[in-house]
């Protein structure tokens, strides 16, 4: 008989998970408490984000002796990226802080900042700060990244020093 995959704890993403700017990471598969505490906290003011995920590609590898054709891993790409904040109506707000061209890292802590729990770290570039402009809605700035290398995912998240 087979083993059943254990049951998850689920849970719901608003008020548990945490995503930070980082301005420096030295080694993104681990990140130290002290980069981790020089970040910037930014789910306080996240109203959406999109992307924030690899995806892998297939390549097809035919064989003459055979009409299946099987595939084996291929490119390994990040999706289009970003975080979409609230305006403020004084203009201080995200638009200081991650201004187009920076450089640095998103790291994503699904499960809150939790020692010992896994998060992902996503080395990026600004590309924009979208200003969005709807009628029935509050003001928002849409910062869109491009992802500059492979993300760093299922990072053990330190303890406090």
């Amino acid at each position: 008989m087979s083993t059943p995959i254990t049951a998850s704890q689920r849970y719901y993403r608003r008020g548990t998970t945490k995503v930070l700017w980082l301005p420096a990471v030295a080694n993104k598969s681990a990140p130290t408490r002290a980069e981790i505490n020089a970040g910037t906290a930014l789910e306080g003011e996240t109203g959406a984000m999109a992307g924030w995920q690899t995806t892998s590609a297939t390549v097809p590898t035919p064989a003459l002796g055979s009409r299946f054709t099987p595939t084996v891993g291929g490119e390994i790409t990040a999706a289009d990226s970003s975080l979409t904040l609230w305006a403020s109506k004084t203009g201080v707000d995200v638009r200081q802080l991650l201004t187009r061209e920076t450089e640095g890292f998103v790291m994503w802590m699904d499960e809150g900042d939790v020692p010992g729990q896994t998060g992902d770290v996503y080395p990026v570039q600004v590309t924009s700060q979208a200003k969005v402009r709807e009628l029935d809605t509050a003001a928002q700035i849409m910062v869109q990244f491009s992802i500059t290398s492979e993300p760093a995912e299922n990072v053990e998240i330190p303890a406090a020093a």
